[in-house]
Formats: C-alpha cells, structure tokens, sequence
C-alpha cells in the first residue's frame, strides 16, 4: 500500500490554485447522473477545490482526507455548507461505510494511492451503479509563459517526472475489473490570475517540492522571475482540466 503523503509542508499556499474547468465537473455530475441531495464521498479532499463545486452543485459530501492542515483549510473553505462532513481517511482506507455514496471522486488525489487498492476501497462504498471519477488540473504546456517555465524545471531538476498523473487512467481501472469502461473527459480555460498568487500557489506542488529537494525554493525563484519579466500584475494562465469517469460493475459496486 501507498505510504500517506504529507501534504503539511505544502497546504498554506494550496487553495491559491485555479479552480477545475468548471465544464468537466458539471460533464462529469451529468454522466453520473447524480441529483442535488445525492450523498457522494470526496477522497483526498485537500483544501476543497472540489469539494467546494459538489457542494454548489447541491450535493451532500462526505469529504475524506488524511492530512490534518489539508482538512482544515477545506473545513474553513466549505463552513458556509451545511451538508458537509470533513473525515480522516485514504483512498485505500476511507473509513466510510459500505454501499453508502452515488459517486466517489479523487481530485488531483488519486494518483497518490495505491490505485487498484483505492479502486476496490471506492467499489465497497458505492452503491450498486454508483460510480467513480478522478480528474487533474493540468497546466497547458503549449502556453509559451508555461514551456519556459517548464524548461527552468527540467533544467534545474534533472529527470523530473509527473508519475502516473498525466497518464492515461484508462488501463488501471480496467485492471482492476470492478468498473465498467471509462468515459474520459477534457475540457480548458485561461483563468486571469493575479501574477503573485499565482507564484505563491507553486510553494503547494508537492510533485515538484518532493523531486527538487533542498533545490525547491531556488526553483520557486526561478518561475517568480519568468513571471516578472512578463511585467503584468495579472497573468492569463491556461489550465486543461482531464476527468476519467467509470460506472461499477453490478458484482463489483459493494464488495
């Protein structure tokens, strides 16, 4: 099983990041066909940047997620809501009862589990039906501002790599033969984005902090300096947004 990340070091800066395409989470709540009042399960909640959205949606959320300060922060976020339940829980081990949610989503979240382990754990706490969804915020890298700063990263953290989390979903929830075929969905927007913020939230990437090292803060530099050289207070910063979705199998929802 996947060790639990600490995203401690990482959470004061978290919920300065763009929010999803909004798109591909109302594509994702209409393939799953869930309605307001519907009870679903957030998994790796973090700081709520999908939690939240669930919750305009109408939905009462069951957010998951086993970093203390994470779960603060999101807690703050969705004080407003009435028909959320912050819990400490992993994707292998959400300590959520069985049978229990119309849909189960990972945000940014599901690559950091033991995948076919977060897959069974999802399938025993749907219901029959039910379904799961995991999605990412990509930054498009074919934006000039972003292919420089890409460059910076790769020249200042040799071999650098995003794991599994631009990867293509599909073959491990097929593996995993509790799940139907998924649906891949995609959408992008250009978020107008305060320059400074938008610096700060890169102090929250835990995939970059944890492969830079001692080289992190050297590397955080680097992006606030590209960013200046544009000059502009606000920076237009265009984000693709990428959603699996997978209705479980009739023998597999519940085990």
């Amino acid at each position: 099983m996947t060790p639990v990340f600490d995203y401690s070091p990482y959470s004061a800066t978290y919920q300065e990041r763009p929010e999803y395409v909004p798109s591909v989470i109302h594509s994702v709540l209409r393939t799953a066909g869930v309605r307001p009042g519907d009870l679903v399960c957030d998994i790796g909640a973090g700081s709520g940047h999908l939690t939240e959205p669930l919750l305009e949606y109408g939905l009462r959320v069951d957010a998951v997620e086993p970093t203390a300060a994470m779960r603060a922060t999101g807690e703050r976020r969705t004080a407003r809501f009435g028909d959320v339940t912050w819990h400490n829980g992993t994707g292998e081990t959400s300590g959520r009862p069985s049978g229990h949610y119309r849909l189960v989503t990972f945000g940014s979240s599901f690559d950091r589990t033991d995948r076919l382990a977060a897959l069974k754990e999802t399938a025993r706490i749907l219901e029959p039906d039910g379904f799961f969804a995991c999605l990412w915020n990509h930054r498009d890298l074919e934006d000039p501002l972003q292919a420089r700063i890409e460059r910076l990263i790769h020249e200042r953290v040799p071999g650098y790599a995003y794991g599994t989390r631009r990867t293509d979903q599909r073959p491990v929830i097929e593996e995993s033969g509790l799940f139907e075929s998924p649906v891949q969905l995609s959408g992008r927007k250009v978020f107008r984005l305060r320059a400074d913020a938008w610096c700060d939230a890169w102090a929250s990437h835990a995939t970059l902090g944890e492969q830079a090292g001692q080289q992190f803060d050297e590397v955080l530099d680097g992006i606030r300096e590209l960013v200046r050289g544009a000059g502009e207070e606000y920076i237009d910063v265009p984000y693709v947004t990428r959603a699996w979705i997978a209705r479980a199998n009739r023998e597999g929802a519940g085990r």
